[in-house]
């Protein structure tokens, strides 16, 4: 490859991996549409935690389990066909619960809750399309850089309550709708896949069983649902656990959650970069031991606002750094014609890791105590077991 050709190449991976992560960005926000506006629909429609914390985690469910079926199809199709087609679906979810949500509807909001997911599934699409543009060596970077569009998350928590505010329930949904259709017709536009991908054209089944058969496999899903799901289940349960523990309202919970989802984003390029120089598993491990940590700080309900800041930005940090370490490792470790299988049946792993945490706040609050230290201790005990299970089993060579 002459000087030439190698600039004109890295201009046009740079540009796709910018577009890669605009295009997470947008398609997280609006999966997280719920989560920011939890205390208004619990307020609105009397809602008790249980069925708060339900309503939270429905959209994950679908976030999570598509990815399985997405990261096989983006190894057949393509990252720039998946990109597309995933924005494009998920703009009636959005609307839908813009809808349920002017008529106060519980079941439409769990019903359209269910389907909002869909936007969830684009974390699949992005590593395998990420790692076909960069060598080995930079994937780590690259696959840090793309993860990076969970600021969708935190610009979700910032900017929702305060659109609803400014612009109405329903009108706020349709400029997210607006935003994901803009962002297909760029896509269709400017992106293009990596001269280095090639389809892989097996059929979808086997590809997942034989995804499903490899060690990288789930040792990375039981990594990636600790620091991964952590990251989902706080960005999206947080502007409830806000006001119930400090009576903040749904808009200054929503400004101190996008606080926490800005923290782990900055974080996850780092741990990326990270694993780049010295083993993934170093950083894991830094990961786990630090999330175990702040979850049993975060038990004691340190007081508003400079302590609860510190501990929640730290277990952000945290679990930021985590995820961009264990995906590191995946890209690493998966066979270069199994990236995108291995890779959805992972981040379902993560997605799971985080639909679970919020039903189990709900359920475990203590509200004689006010408090959720349960669920927390439970976060705590699970980040150690993937912290010994880490330093005794998974090798640095990997």
């Amino acid at each position: 490859m002459n000087s030439t050709t190698s600039e004109l190449h890295n201009g046009s991976r740079t540009i796709n991996l910018a577009l890669a992560t605009w295009v997470s960005a947008i398609n997280f926000w609006a999966w997280n549409m719920i989560g920011p506006l939890s205390t208004t629909y619990a307020s609105a429609l009397s809602l008790s935690s249980a069925k708060t914390s339900i309503l939270v985690a429905m959209p994950i469910l679908v976030g999570s389990l598509g990815r399985i079926v997405v990261g096989s199809l983006t190894d057949r199709f393509g990252g720039r066909a998946m990109f597309i087609a995933i924005s494009l679906a998920s703009i009636a979810p959005v609307l839908a619960v813009g809808i349920a949500g002017k008529a106060e509807s519980y079941p439409l909001l769990l019903v359209f809750g269910f389907f909002l997911g869909i936007a969830g599934t684009i974390f699949a699409v992005g590593i395998p399309f990420a790692n076909s543009w960069y060598e080995p060596a930079r994937r780590g970077f690259a696959t840090g850089v793309f993860g990076a569009g969970m600021v969708g998350t935190a610009l979700s928590a910032f900017f929702t309550p305060r659109f609803v505010g400014w612009f109405g329930l329903l009108t706020t949904h349709v400029v997210i709708a607006v935003a994901l259709a803009v962002t297909a017709a760029v896509c269709f536009a400017i992106m293009r896949n990596s001269p280095e991908f090639t389809p892989n054209l097996d059929p979808v089944v086997p590809k997942l069983r034989a995804a499903a058969k490899l060690r990288v496999t789930w040792e990375m899903s039981l990594l990636y649902a600790v620091v991964f799901g952590g990251f989902v289940a706080f960005s999206t349960y947080l502007p409830t656990y806000i006001k119930v523990i400090y009576g903040f309202s749904a808009v200054d919970a929503g400004t101190r959650t996008a606080a926490f989802a800005l923290a782990a984003v900055l974080a996850r390029p780092v741990g990326g970069a990270l694993s780049d120089r010295i083993s993934p598993k170093y950083v894991v491990l830094f990961s786990l031991g630090g999330t175990a940590l702040m979850a049993v700080v975060a038990s004691f309900k340190p007081p508003a606002d400079i302590g609860s800041a510190i501990t929640f930005i730290g277990l952000a940090l945290f679990l930021g750094v985590g995820t961009g370490g264990v995906f590191a490792w995946v890209a690493r470790r998966s066979p270069a014609s199994s990236v995108g299988s291995v890779t959805g049946i992972v981040a379902a792993a993560g997605g799971l890791g985080g639909y679970f945490p919020p039903l189990i706040m709900g359920a475990t609050y203590n509200e004689s105590a006010n408090n959720y230290t349960f669920g927390l201790l439970l976060l705590a005990a699970t980040a150690l077991v993937g912290l010994i299970y880490t330093a005794l089993k998974l090798s640095a060579q990997e």
